[in-house]
C-alpha cells in the first residue's frame, strides 16, 4: 500500500473560509448536511477535499460562493456547484462565469486579438481551447476544453498571473476575408488545376 505525500500548505485563513462555510451549511441545511456527514471523519475529509480543490479562491470568493449557494438552493451544494459559485464571485467582480466566457469566445469576430474583450481571461482560453475548435465543433465538445483551460487561467491570475495583451497571430492574419474580386481569381485557378472549365 503506497502512503499519502505531505499534505499542501494552506493559509490559516482559507482553513477558516472552509469551515466556515461548512459552518453555515451545517446551519441552513441542517438535516442533509447530518446525512451527509454523519461521522467526524467523513466531515474532515469532505473539508480537505474542499480546501484542495477550492484552493486557488480567495477566502472572500468562497464565502460569497456559499453565500450565493445558500441564497439560490434549497439543497447541500456539491463541490462542482461550490466550484462554479466561486468561479462567479472573482475577486474583483470583472472574471464572467464559465459559461459566459465561452459564448463570448465563440462569438467573437475575428481577428480576435481585435474583439473588445470583457476580459483577457476569456481571449487566453479561447487560444488554448483553439478557435477553430470554438468555431466549429459542438458545444458538447468545445465547452469542456474550454471550461478545463478557462478554469487553469482563472486561478492562474488568481496565483498573481498578469494576462498579456493578445497580439495577431500568423493563423489570424490568414483568416482574413478575401474580396469578391479574390475569391473569383482563386476559385478560376482552383478550376483551372482540377480540370473544369
Amino acid at each position: 500500500m503506497t502512503e499519502a505525500g505531505p499534505a499542501a500548505k494552506h493559509s490559516s485563513k482559507l482553513i477558516d473560509a472552509i469551515n466556515q462555510v461548512f459552518a453555515l451549511f451545517r446551519v441552513n441545511y441542517h438535516n442533509q448536511f447530518y446525512s451527509a456527514y454523519s461521522d467526524t471523519d467523513v466531515l474532515n475529509q469532505a473539508k480537505r477535499l474542499w480546501l484542495d480543490t477550492l484552493s486557488y479562491f480567495t477566502e472572500r470568493q468562497i464565502l460569497q460562493g456559499a453565500k450565493k449557494i445558500i441564497e439560490t438552493s434549497d439543497y447541500l451544494p456539491t463541490l462542482n456547484r461550490m466550484l462554479q459559485c466561486c468561479e462567479m464571485s472573482s475577486e474583483d467582480g470583472s472574471l464572467p462565469s464559465p459559461k459566459k466566457a465561452y459564448i463570448e469566445a465563440c462569438n467573437a469576430a475575428s481577428p480576435k486579438c481585435d474583439a473588445k474583450w470583457s476580459h483577457l481571461a476569456i481571449y487566453h482560453a479561447g487560444q488554448d481551447t483553439g478557435w477553430y475548435r470554438l468555431t466549429n465543433e459542438a458545444e458538447s465538445s468545445s465547452y469542456p476544453a474550454y471550461l478545463e483551460n478557462y478554469r487553469r487561467i482563472c486561478r492562474e491570475i488568481s496565483q498573481g498571473r498578469k494576462l498579456t495583451a493578445p497580439i495577431l497571430s500568423e493563423q489570424e492574419e490568414k483568416t482574413v476575408p478575401l474580396s469578391k474580386t479574390e475569391l473569383k481569381l482563386r476559385l478560376k485557378s482552383l478550376k483551372n488545376e482540377l480540370g473544369f472549365k
